[in-house]
């Protein structure tokens, strides 16, 4: 019997350190992923929203992930007819003398050459070749000075917050040979918390998804055939028979400077679910910055968002809120009228936390006003929103917005009464009262 005792006891006692073990791992796994880098967030690339992050609005040196920016800029002067793929650019001096300074990253122009937008295009986004990206800003703009503005001015469209641009490739100015572009001094430097990045990114992304195409190319030659030939390896070495490949990568932009550190603007995809990481500042077990160091916190990255995160459907088309199926009508002919959630509400989230978000109703005052609705009422006449709310456990919300919410609505219509009923109904009401008030009346007397 004792023995029984004793091991009903140890079971008991296991089961509690197991569940006092296991479940705050479970709750708080995305504190435990140890990202040894300055700043990181991951995104869902679809919604935007954000999955974790670490320091990701303190703004930090960017480094060679400015050319993202450059890269937008381009895609819109292409798009608008300003500048085409077959454009050749004719080499001006500075950026000839930054080619052919091999400390840094470059693809080597001739004083007197003259090379397309697309070969430029290609050694910026595959080799990050700074002279190339020169070149398309000269091109763009005349000069860097100028493109820097258009920088600037779309970074403000933008809605990134605490960036700012001094040059088009990312290299610090004092690199630049004291030619850095005018209105900005020796010293300065690139700046965007990694928050912005992401949120750089994913516009890219959406708006010019075909730089993908380039962005996902291991090597390619330069000038091949020529005697200017070189090998452009991509920096990004978690591309696919690299080094450091990871599964389902195809972009986007590195960045490396004594100023910024390592870092790394990722993105992912397999099947319909494509993450965005950036990694600034990314160090190794002895605080030593490095190529692979910010490849391995990617990788943490992509590893948590892939194995702990899908879409789920939270709330369906049709939903009701119990207890407030419906909205009183004035002067209707119902007195009532049902409403439900348009939309379904779909989310990503930790496959375990679907339980967590509970659904919210917000009504419109400008709409529903003392909480009831003016007769006539039309059909989908949007009353409010449904918003979700997350029991506990940490949520950081989106790049954007919020993508927690959506339109609450009128099922049915409800058409004005006519004066006779609202007469009826009147007179039916007084005497309701009446006869409520004679039995009160009665009832006081006993």
């Amino acid at each position: 019997m004792k023995n029984i005792f004793n091991k009903s006891l140890l079971t008991a006692l296991i089961a509690a350190m197991t569940l006092t073990v296991i479940l705050p791992q479970q709750a708080h796994a995305e504190e435990s992923l140890n990202i040894m880098a300055e700043a990181a967030i991951l995104v869902d690339a679809e919604s935007g929203k954000i999955l974790y992050e670490k320091n990701a609005e303190t703004p930090l040196g960017v480094a060679s992930m400015t050319k993202m920016m450059t890269e937008y800029l381009l895609f819109e002067a292409i798009e608008e007819g300003q500048v085409s793929w077959d454009q050749e650019y004719q080499v001006t001096d500075y950026a000839y003398q930054i080619s052919q300074d091999m400390r840094l990253s470059n693809v080597p122009l001739r004083e007197d050459g003259t090379y397309t937008i697309k070969e430029l295009y290609e050694a910026m986004a595959i080799f990050s070749a700074n002279a190339a990206t020169i070149g398309i800003a000269e091109t763009i703009a005349g000069t860097e000075s100028e493109f820097v503005r258009l920088m600037n001015e779309k970074a403000g469209e933008m809605g990134l917050k605490e960036t700012t641009f001094v040059n088009s490739t990312g290299l610090s100015n004092s690199s630049l040979m004291g030619m850095h572009p005018e209105g900005t001094e020796e010293t300065d430097e690139n700046i965007m918390p990694a928050r912005s990045v992401a949120k750089l990114t994913k516009i890219l992304l959406d708006d010019h998804p075909e730089v993908l195409e380039t962005t996902k190319i291991p090597v390619m030659m330069f000038r091949e055939g020529t005697a200017d030939e070189t090998r452009m390896e991509n920096w990004n070495s978690m591309l696919p028979g690299l080094i450091y490949e990871y599964e389902g990568v195809d972009g986007l932009k590195t960045g490396s400077t004594d100023f910024a550190g390592y870092s790394f603007a990722g993105t992912a995809k397999r099947d319909d679910t494509r993450f965005i990481a950036v990694v600034m500042g990314a160090v190794d077990n002895e605080g030593a910055g490095s190529y692979k160091a910010r490849f391995e916190a990617t990788r943490t990255l992509f590893d948590f968002g892939f194995s702990q995160f899908t879409t789920e459907e939270i709330i369906p088309a049709g939903y009701q809120f119990e207890g407030k199926e419906t909205l009183a009508v004035e002067k209707g002919v119902e007195e009532e009228v049902a409403i439900a959630v348009q939309e379904p509400v779909t989310m990503m989230i930790r496959t375990a936390d679907k339980d967590l978000y509970q659904p919210e109703l917000l009504l419109d005052d400008s709409v529903v006003q003392g909480g009831e609705l003016e007769a006539g009422v039309e059909k989908d006449l949007v009353v409010g929103t449904l918003e979700l709310t997350k029991s506990h456990g940490t949520e950081y919300g989106y790049l954007s917005g919020s993508a927690d919410s959506v339109e609450v609505a009128t099922i049915e219509s409800v058409e004005r009464a006519g004066w006779v009923s609202l007469s009826m109904r009147n007179v039916g009401g007084f005497l309701s009262s009446l006869w409520n008030d004679a039995g009160s009346f009665v009832k006081g007397l006993f």
